[in-house]
């Protein structure tokens, strides 16, 4: 990890996260995912994980292949692979514990420095802008939307189809792999 992606790690437990100019060039792609849904799976009969004992939710199963893409996708980026999750505080703490209880950290590779909670979805987007986020998955459509102008690549996970201009729709993380790789090939060589 570079010195300047440790000071963007400063994102977890409030402290202010360095800001980067807009017309300061960007020269490191960076990936910003979303936890609920994405990568702890939906909040059904078989993977309960809000309105439940602490002890029921830890055993909500993980998105369908997020620890292996994940990992993957870590080495792509070199690391700068950051969580933003919105929540509040009691779901913030049992999100931590359960990375924790699923070896999040060490079965991904992901620094557990990099992940922050916000209190607020809009609060999503200018978190993204601080850390120099250029792609972005997320389940929500709106958090997505939100973000046009911000991340460069923006996925809307679990969906088949959009119609948001300029969001790509991938259902899984082996689609949503394929198109992270997409958009950082296209990164790196200049496209868009």
């Amino acid at each position: 990890m570079t010195p300047s992606d440790r000071k963007m790690s400063f994102m977890l437990s409030g402290r202010a996260a360095p800001t980067r100019s807009s017309s300061t060039p960007l020269t490191q792609p960076r990936l910003g995912v979303d936890i609920g849904r994405v990568i702890i799976d939906g909040d059904g009969p078989d993977s309960a994980f809000l309105g439940v004992p602490d002890a029921v939710a830890m055993h909500a199963r993980a998105v369908a292949g997020s620890f292996d893409a994940l990992a993957r996708l870590r080495e792509r980026f070199e690391g700068r692979v950051w969580l933003i999750s919105k929540c509040g505080k009691g779901v913030e703490a049992r999100t931590r514990a359960w990375l924790a209880h699923h070896e999040f950290w060490a079965r991904t590779g992901i620094d557990a420095g990099q992940v922050t909670f916000c209190r607020s979805r809009g609060d999503k987007g200018p978190i993204c802008e601080r850390l120099g986020i250029t792609c972005f998955v997320d389940d929500r459509t709106d958090i997505i939307e939100s973000m046009a102008g911000i991340v460069r690549t923006r996925l809307l996970f679990g969906a088949t189809v959009t119609a948001l201009s300029g969001v790509v729709a991938v259902p899984t993380w082996a689609a949503a792999e394929v198109a992270i790789l997409e958009s950082l090939t296209a990164l790196r060589d200049g496209g868009g």
